[in-house]
């Protein structure tokens, strides 16, 4: 039976092997992960487990015990350093792995600042990996200062813990808006307000000029001029795919490792999924950079890589709580014209509708997990009510369907 080795153990390498089981393949699977810990939840690790309310082993996808009891050789804490397209092998850890089928779920890595503006100083942490959590953990003490550099989903997520730890929290967003590559005005000043309540100083349109200090970080100047005195720093500026093993083995790139609507790559014997892939999505190309994208990619790649021959077709969600508010997004609202928001019936609630015309793109909701569930349904079935409709408090949400 074919050997089926897959790259990276993270929420898609994990999804991927379990179908590969769970669709009734017999031969030998190994998972590869440069990580010493196994497959394990990311979102977690900016919120309950930084916040000290969830145990390391809460945020395991599945117990370690699964992949002996599922013949699945799990190899941790090991990076592959060459993929050999010719000879059917990888090179990890110094030893040659033969496949099959390979299947590249390398995820993505975070951009960090670079070393001539103190990127490289103790005490600069980004927001990744269970590593790089467990190594801030310990700077967040009552009191202290922390700097946060980037206004999107991790940074206010970053933010929202500090701020609930007793820190005093100051974020430099370069944009005019915090969420402004991601969402509408009208969510970035729901959010703007939400932190300004718990007190962090939010610095929009201002950028961080350089860090400063011997070897740890003592302070920072921002782009007006002003300096900060900081403690330490988390770095929030956006992800990029995890390409590098790809590219060095000559597999196309296009925004990730370019696949098919199936997840093959141009090497026919190669497969991809999850963040470091762009995949075909209503005739453009995208690459979603979420966990429910993560999950149902892989398990279809794998069922293709067993001869399903189904093409993968997103359903866009994504989710993030800052404080005591569930944000919960359905769709992607890339090319909005048009913005409409409407109250929730909880206070402090409200959804964020988007359309491009008059079809609906995306919604917004924030502690409004009806308004996420109507507009989900009405995107992945291809209907759009009327805005009139959705901002008038006497229609009743399900009427939209």
């Amino acid at each position: 039976m074919s050997h089926i080795v897959v790259i990276g153990a993270g929420q898609a390498g994990a999804s991927f092997v379990a179908k590969l089981r769970n669709s009734g393949h017999s031969g030998p699977v190994t998972l590869i992960g440069a990580e010493p810990a196994p497959p394990y939840q990311r979102p977690p690790l900016s919120k309950a487990y930084l916040l000290g309310e969830m145990a390391v082993e809460r945020l395991y996808l599945r117990p370690e015990s699964f992949y002996a009891e599922n013949d699945i050789t799990l190899r941790l804490g090991i990076e592959v350093q060459d993929i050999d397209r010719e000879g059917h092998t990888v090179t990890a850890g110094g030893d040659t792995v033969g496949y099959d089928m390979l299947a590249l779920c390398t995820g993505s890595v975070p951009r960090r600042l670079p070393d001539s503006i103190g990127g490289a100083l103790e005490g600069v942490h980004v927001v990744r990996t269970l590593a790089d959590v467990d190594a801030m953990a310990r700077e967040f003490a009552p009191g202290r200062r922390v700097l946060i550099v980037g206004g999107g989903y991790i940074g206010l997520e970053a933010a929202a813990v500090a701020a609930k730890k007793g820190l005093d929290v100051t974020l430099v967003e370069m944009a005019d808006r915090i969420l402004q590559r991601v969402a509408a005005p009208e969510t970035s000043d729901y959010f703007r307000a939400l932190h300004g309540a718990h007190g962090v100083k939010i610095l929009e349109g201002v950028g961080l000029e350089t860090l400063t200090g011997e070897t740890r970080v003592t302070g920072a100047r921002l782009s007006d001029g002003s300096a900060l005195d900081v403690d330490f720093v988390i770095v929030g500026v956006g992800i990029t795919p995890d390409t590098r093993l790809a590219e060095a083995a000559g597999l196309e790139i296009e925004n990730g490792i370019r696949t098919d609507a199936q997840g093959r790559t141009s090497d026919p014997h190669i497969w991809a999924a999850g963040d470091c892939t762009s995949f075909p999505w209503h005739g453009s190309r995208i690459r979603l950079e979420s966990v429910p994208n993560a999950i149902d990619q892989a398990e279809c790649v794998a069922e293709n890589m067993l001869g399903a021959g189904k093409d993968y077709v997103a359903k866009p969600w994504f989710w993030s709580d800052q404080y005591d508010i569930k944000l919960q997004i359905a769709g992607l609202n890339a090319g909005y014209d048009r913005v409409f928001t409407r109250k929730g019936e909880k206070e402090g609630s409200q959804s964020v509708w988007y359309f491009k015309g008059d079809t609906l793109l995306a919604v917004d909701a924030m502690n409004d997990p009806r308004a996420y569930m109507i507009g989900k349904r009405l995107i992945e079935g291809g209907k759009s009510p009327d805005p009139a409709a959705v901002t008038d408090p006497a229609t009743e949400l399900k009427a939209l369907l």
